[in-house]
C-alpha cells in the first residue's frame, strides 16, 4: 500500500466486496448474538440465517466491536504505509461503534480522524466511497472528512418495516415507540433523522406503504445526479420491483444498489424490512 490516507468503516455499510477492495476500504465487523454464540457479521452469520432464527423468536442481540479490534486494524494499515485514516462508523445514536473507534485511534501510530456519520446501511456506504474517493484523488485526513460530511448532510435514509416489534425489543426506535400502540394496524414507515430512528408516516397496507416510500424516495432524489441504495432483509422481489420503479421514475440517477441488510441491521428491523437510501453526489 502507498503512502495516503486510508479509509475505515464498518460492517453495517454494506458496500459490496468488489467496491471495497477497489476502493481499498476496511471495515471492521460488528457481532450478532444468536443464543449463545458470538459471531461476526459478513463472516460468520448469514441473513438466512438470521431471518430464520427471528421467524422463531430466538434471542438475537448485536455488540459493538471493542477498541482493541480498531487498534488492530489501525496498526496493520499503518504498517503498510497509510501517513492517516478516517475511520467512518454507523450513527452513535445507534451504537458504541463510534466510541470503540475513539478509544482505540488515541494511541494509533498515525493521525486516524474518527467521524460519527449519523448514517447507517449504504447511507453510511455512500460516505465511506466519498471520503475514498477524495483520498485517492490525493485529499488530506481533513479533506477526506469533509468530503464524507458533505455526503453525510445530503443523505437521506427511509425504511418499512412489517411490524416496529423488533426495533422495539432493541431499543431502537426512540420517538417511533409513540406508533408502537397501534403497530397491528398500520404498517410503519421510518425515517432516519439526527442519527436517531424516527416515525415518519402510518400506512393501513403493506402496497400502500411499499408505494409510498417509493414516491418519497422519488421525490428526494428529484433530477440532480444521485446515488440510491435499495436495501431489504428476506424480500428480494421486492427490493428489485422497488428498484426498477425508481430507475424508471429519477432521471438523475447515477448508480442504483440492490443490496439485503447484513444481520446486524436485520436483527433490528426483522424480515420484510424495505429501505432507500437517496444521497445526491
Amino acid at each position: 500500500m502507498s503512502r495516503h490516507v486510508a479509509i475505515v468503516t464498518d460492517s453495517t455499510a454494506y458496500l459490496p466486496a468488489r467496491t471495497m477492495e477497489r476502493h481499498g476500504i476496511t471495515a471492521v465487523p460488528l457481532t450478532v448474538v444468536l443464543g449463545d454464540r458470538a459471531l461476526e457479521e459478513g463472516t460468520e452469520i448469514s441473513t438466512r440465517s438470521l431471518a430464520q432464527a427471528l421467524q422463531k423468536r430466538r434471542s438475537v442481540t448485536t455488540s459493538r466491536p471493542g477498541p482493541e479490534l480498531f487498534a488492530e486494524t489501525y496498526r496493520r494499515i499503518a504498517e503498510s504505509g497509510a501517513e492517516g485514516i478516517v475511520s467512518l462508523h454507523l450513527s452513535a445514536e445507534l451504537s458504541g461503534t463510534h466510541d470503540a473507534a475513539v478509544v482505540a485511534a488515541r494511541d494509533a501510530a498515525v493521525p486516524v480522524r474518527v467521524v460519527d456519520t449519523g448514517m447507517i446501511a449504504m447511507a453510511l456506504g455512500f460516505c465511506a466511497l466519498a471520503a475514498a474517493e477524495a483520498a485517492e484523488a490525493g485529499a488530506t485526513v481533513d479533506e477526506a472528512v469533509a468530503a464524507a460530511e458533505k455526503r453525510a448532510a445530503g443523505t437521506s435514509a427511509y425504511f418499512y418495516v412489517d411490524t416496529l416489534d423488533y426495533l422495539r425489543r432493541g431499543g431502537r426506535i426512540g420517538a417511533a415507540q409513540a406508533l408502537f400502540g397501534s403497530a397491528l394496524a398500520v404498517k410503519p414507515l421510518l425515517q432516519l433523522q439526527d442519527g436517531r430512528i424516527e416515525p415518519l408516516e402510518k400506512v393501513r397496507t403493506a402496497s400502500r406503504a411499499i408505494a409510498r416510500l417509493e414516491e418519497i424516495g422519488a421525490d428526494r432524489a428529484g433530477s440532480a445526479p444521485v446515488d440510491i441504495a435499495v436495501h431489504h432483509l428476506a424480500a428480494p422481489d421486492r427490493a428489485s420491483a422497488l428498484a426498477d420503479r425508481l430507475r424508471d421514475r429519477v432521471p438523475g440517477l447515477a448508480d442504483l444498489h440492490v443490496s439485503e441488510v447484513g444481520a446486524v441491521i436485520g436483527a433490528h428491523t426483522g424480515p420484510g424490512l424495505l429501505g432507500v437510501v437517496v444521497s445526491p453526489r
